[in-house]
């Protein structure tokens, strides 16, 4: 029997329940995979649920082999990318394929073809759903470790399946780790020195900085990301947070913010800059097998107490206060803080467009190391 495409009903949870479950097929055997939340993928993918589709249509297949399945694929069309960046393109995400590039280019022409229909003349992937969503690009050099929170991962030879379609690089992502170690903690004693002038002195112009309120943490939220559209509105393939898209991410922070890690830097009561750091809460997923309940939240709860490792998730600045000593706060009390915990092993800064240089040189000032890269694919249809 060939190769057989479905399209699966996003209103079926069966349907739906099969097309996240692939994964399990796909990495048995992979020691570095981290499953996700089965039910937050199935509630990711549901067009009634995310947010995102106030925005975007989406269509979902799946490939079946001798009966069986054996790959997926998502297409979805984006009006408000194509708005703000003046294309007609459209994208793939949640891509899963066996090792079999007749299968792979099976699903692609799927996408394609539906994409056509509603006039992309581009396709962008893998991308789940948008840079927003975080989870951008295919992994190309770095598959000796697992991926932290909101990062992707794929087999090696995802590679070949996408780029003998004819996908060629449209922009590369990039994942720094730094190693918290006693020569780490040395250099930061030593920069204490430098920062902590330049802290004091951006206090003197009007700027303070506070932790994030968790009581207050939808509103806090909102103010992050106002600050976050203003500093990424320029940034390839960016796109503004609408307000229910930051009430769903203020739900699904509140369990893993650490208040001493998201900062907020105010000029005189306005707010003008943030830093977000979060902990790794990959290393507890990776033991539920994607099941939170019954008795995986339990796990869930005592294992945040146990991570060590932590990720650099944002870090924005509004055009009109940058170079002004907001980054001097940000760095030394965000540095300083998560020190102060003594329970951390490393931090990844992820991910960074390269070419973005200003970011780039900063995080290899800090020590912070290329470890991983990320591929976002485009081919003209």
């Amino acid at each position: 029997m060939g190769v057989i495409i479905r399209e699966i009903d996003p209103n079926d949870k069966k349907a739906l329940k099969q097309f996240v479950m692939l994964e399990w097929e796909i990495y048995k055997d992979d020691p570095n995979w981290v499953p996700p939340l089965i039910d937050e993928d199935i509630k990711r993918l549901s067009p009634k649920l995310n947010p995102v589709f106030k925005h975007q249509e989406a269509k979902y297949f799946m490939a079946f082999k001798d009966g069986k399945p054996v790959g997926r694929i998502d297409a979805h069309f984006d009006r408000k990318y194509n708005e703000i960046h003046d294309e007609n393109a459209g994208f793939f995400g949640f891509f899963e394929c066996i090792n079999d590039k007749e299968v792979a280019h099976r699903l692609f022409d799927a996408a394609i073809e539906w994409l056509k229909s509603k006039g992309a003349e581009t396709i962008y992937g893998p991308m789940n759903f948008n840079t927003n969503d975080d989870e951008c690009g295919l992994l190309i050099q770095g598959f000796d470790s697992p991926p932290v929170v909101g990062m992707t991962y794929n087999p090696p030879y995802y590679i070949e399946l996408i780029e003998s379609y004819g996908f060629q690089k449209a922009k590369d992502l990039l994942a720094y780790i730094i190693t918290i170690d006693d020569d780490f903690i040395n250099f930061v004693g030593r920069l204490e020195a430098r920062l902590e002038p330049l802290s004091e002195k951006a206090r003197e112009y009007g700027f303070t900085i506070r932790n994030v309120n968790l009581k207050k943490l939808e509103e806090e939220v909102r103010i992050i990301f106002d600050i976050y559209n203003d500093a990424w509105e320029q940034n390839w393939g960016s796109l503004a947070f609408e307000e229910e898209e930051i009430k769903h991410l203020a739900n699904n922070l509140k369990q893993i913010v650490i208040p001493e890690l998201a900062k907020i830097v105010e000029y005189n009561g306005v707010p003008a800059a943030f830093g977000l750091i979060i902990p790794d809460i990959n290393q507890v997923l990776k033991k539920l097998n994607g099941r939170l309940f019954p008795f995986g939240f339990i796990k869930f709860l005592t294992g945040l107490k146990k991570i060590d490792g932590l990720r650099l998730l944002a870090l924005g600045i509004k055009k009109g206060y940058r170079r002004k000593g907001a980054d001097s706060l940000l760095y030394y009390h965000l540095m300083k803080d998560a020190l102060a915990m003594n329970r951390f092993k490393y931090c990844e800064v992820s991910w960074l467009l390269e070419d973005n240089y200003l970011i780039i040189r900063a995080t290899e000032f800090m020590k912070g190391k290329p470890y991983k890269t990320y591929r976002i694919y485009r081919k003209f249809i």
